[in-house]
This record gives structure tokens, sequence and C-alpha cells, in this order.
């Protein structure tokens, strides 16, 4: 098979790579190992096995989960007279693919081939997910805007009318979801000059924290007619707990140690400039 391929290297439905790429039920591409294994010229499936070490050690040094990329099964193929027999085999994204051909044989001309092939796919992937986040974070973080006002509301309703009682009262929500750190703390844990805020440099997943943070807490105070600062600064951080909570059951990355992102304002600066040119 590998003998077809032609030395300028494919792209789309003419790539070999995308014409063994497989779909599951929910429409998330896949790749089998086996497939990518015979693609790649590899006779003997043990030694690409060996390939497929190497780039779980690149997908965990790269920091990501190898399990989100390789998934390990038993597939069953033909032996002739109509019989077939398990093989162990992997399940690979594509960011898993880049990963392979970047460790397989280079002397293999296919290998070269799909080293151009999936860097340019990955780096188109990567472009498309990043402004897809860049969306879901303008679009949470006047959300977030928004709530913050209703919160101030509720809160002012149930005592907390000076400013710097409204401040202690944020700090509470802020120490029940990110562990005891008030807006101080997050502030030089994810080293942010003075003058950023906090919530301007949060990527989308933890800026729908904190925005369920607010939402639950409005809706707490004014269902509940709760009344007093005590009362509220405990509401506001028992909120922000039991949010930490469920992330921590789920599975996920507490809110503390999510990666700083870029200033939100330079992208809303740049979406006003996108739109003022499709305009004219």
């Amino acid at each position: 098979m590998a003998n077809e391929i032609t030395k300028t290297p494919p792209t789309g439905n003419d790539s070999p790579f995308e014409q063994i790429k497989r779909t599951n039920d929910t429409g998330n591409e896949y790749w089998s190992g086996r497939d990518f294994s015979l693609i790649l010229g590899y006779s003997d499936y043990r030694n690409f096995e060996q390939v497929i070490k190497k780039a779980k050690v690149a997908c965990f040094n790269s920091g990501h989960r190898i399990e989100d990329h390789f998934v390990d099964i038993t597939e069953m193929v033909d032996i002739g007279s109509g019989a077939q027999r398990p093989v162990s085999s992997v399940y690979m994204s594509r960011y898993a693919c880049y990963l392979i051909v970047q460790n397989a044989d280079p002397s293999k001309e296919i290998v070269a081939l799909g080293q151009t092939y999936f860097a340019v796919q990955t780096r188109r992937q990567e472009i498309s997910e990043q402004e897809l986040e860049d969306k879901r974070r303008l679009l949470l973080r006047q959300e977030m805007k928004t709530h913050n006002v209703r919160l101030a509301g509720a809160a002012k309703e149930a005592g907390i009318v000076k400013a710097s009682d409204y401040a202690i009262f944020q700090n509470h929500g802020y120490m029940g979801l990110y562990g005891g750190l008030t807006s101080q703390d997050i502030h030089s844990r994810k080293r942010l000059k003075k003058g950023q805020q906090i919530l301007d440099h949060m990527g989308s997943t933890e800026l729908a924290a904190n925005l369920f943070r607010a939402t639950q807490t409005e809706e707490k105070l004014r269902r509940e007619n709760i009344k007093g600062k005590e009362k509220a600064n405990r509401t506001h951080r028992e909120v922000g707990a039991k949010i930490r909570q469920t992330i921590k059951e789920l599975g996920g990355t507490m809110p503390e140690n999510l990666p700083v992102a870029e200033d939100v304002k330079k992208l809303e600066t740049k979406h006003k400039k996108e739109l003022k040119d499709n305009a004219g």
C-alpha cells in the first residue's frame, strides 16, 4: 500500500490517512492502530507497538491525558475461511496520529508525508479550537459582568452595602471555590500584574465555574431571603465550596490550577475590529 503513495503530500479525501479514518456514533473521528501500521508499512505490528509507546510518552510529556488520545482495544481480524481471531489494537485521535508519525521510522517515505499532513491538519484543528475558545470566553465574560451586577444587588438586599463589605463577600465566594484562596491569593498565584483582573485572564472552564458560583449564590440569597453580612458571606462560601466539590467528583482540574488566559480585553478589541472590517 505504501508504494502507491505519490511524492506530493496528499490532502483532504485524497490522503491515505483520511481514507482509513473512522467516525463513531457521536461523529468523532479516530484511527485504528492496525490500519495505521499498514499505511506506514509496518508488516509486523509488534514493531509498530514500540512507536505507539513512544507516542504515548510524548503525549504525556506535552501535558495531554493519554487516555484522551489513545484507547487500547481488541479487534477481530479475518484469518481465512470466514474465521476471525482477536488482536490487540488502539484507537487514536488525530493528535495521536500526529505523535505517531513523529515517532515512526523517518526513513519511510510515507512517514515523512504523514508528518507533513498531520502537522498541517493538527494546526488547523488547533486554530479552530482556539477560535471556539475565544468566542466562549467573550460570551462568558460578558455573562459574568451581568450576573456580578445581579449578585451585588442580592448582596445589598441581604445587608451588604459598603464597597469594603462587598469585597469581603466576594472573597468568601472565591475562598469556597478556590480552596481557601482569596482574590489576591489567586491574583498572585496566577502571576498577574497590578491592575489586571483575574476574571479577564480566566479560560472558559474557569469562567463557567465562577459564573455558576455567582448565579447560584444570587438565587440562594433571594430564595431563602438571607439577611445579615455574616450569613451572606457564609452562603457565598458554601456555594463556592459545593461547586468545587462537584468539580472534584467529576475528576476536573481545580480552578486555581487552570492556565492563565490572554487578557479578554484584547479579544474584545480584536472582535470589534473584525466586526468593523466585515461591515466595511
